[in-house]
């Protein structure tokens, strides 16, 4: 048997006056999800919640489905993986729906990466630039691809990873949610281990932290809460030029669990 304990935290930064980032953890149903927020004065932060809620009441809502969902199936991913997948198209949907019905919200929009953990199956769904990562044994894994034109060149070989640190259009993403009518989740699974330590966050941390920086802290032996609130810190102390959310879950196989309770803090704005 597993088990997972968590921490999620949010804080707005040093420069920015409203915080467009939006989180949820939820070790009852195993789900976590960040949410990025983008637009500004148009209301990003309205993006991120509608997206974070959306998601979380979608699955709540369909955990007793039979693996029928409505369009878009994926025989080649497991339910709990399509669950995940469709709950951000539906996420999608609304934030659409909203700049619909409210003209002053368009040119809002979000990333989002979601992770959903059933019977030793993760499953990872992202769009945008808000990462997911995975600590096992000491090594670090970026389990997402940032949907950005920088990456994108750096894949098709146009750009060397040092080129794309100091681009100027490292942070233009090519999907978000509420931008195309139709977007493209990708969805990664990964059998879970005991030890595994999952993290998810928003750019506000890998922006002002490198993978080997957030890699030191991740394997310090300290608490989540501590982990959590030191990634946090440190990007603020680099400047912390935008608002950065941290969301951790660790697995515990039960005979070896040596872990105490985790608390939340910063409750997310949802």
């Amino acid at each position: 048997m597993l088990r997972i304990e968590s921490f999620g935290s949010t804080d707005v930064g040093l420069l920015r006056t409203h915080n467009e980032d939006c989180f949820d953890v939820n070790d009852k149903f195993q789900v976590y999800v960040v949410a990025d927020g983008m637009g500004g004065h148009n209301h990003g932060e309205i993006a991120s919640q509608i997206a974070v809620e959306s998601i979380r009441d979608f699955i709540v809502g369909s955990m007793d489905n039979d693996g029928t969902l409505p369009i878009g199936y994926d025989s080649s991913l497991h339910q709990h993986s399509n669950h995940l997948k469709r709950s951000i198209h539906t996420a999608h949907d609304h934030v659409l729906a909203a700049i619909r019905e409210d003209g002053a919200l368009l040119g809002m929009g979000t990333t989002v990466v979601g992770a959903m953990h059933k019977d030793k199956i993760l499953a990872i769904a992202h769009v945008g630039d808000s990462r997911g990562y995975r600590l096992r044994e000491g090594h670090l894994e970026l389990l997402t691809q940032d949907h950005t034109w920088v990456n994108e060149q750096v894949v098709a070989g146009y750009l060397s990873e040092d080129q794309a640190k100091s681009h100027p259009l490292k942070n233009v993403v090519t999907r978000a949610l509420g931008g195309d009518s139709d977007i493209v989740v990708d969805v990664t699974e990964t059998e879970t281990r005991g030890g595994d330590l999952f993290l998810l966050c928003s750019d506000g941390l890998t922006t002002m932290l490198s993978d080997e920086e957030i890699h030191e802290r991740l394997v310090a032996e300290s608490s989540l809460a501590e982990i959590g609130q030191r990634l946090i810190r440190d990007a603020n102390a680099r400047g912390g030029f935008d608002n950065v959310t941290v969301v951790l879950f660790k697995i515990f196989a039960d005979e070896s669990a040596q872990a105490q309770p985790q608390p939340t803090a910063a409750a997310s704005p949802v």
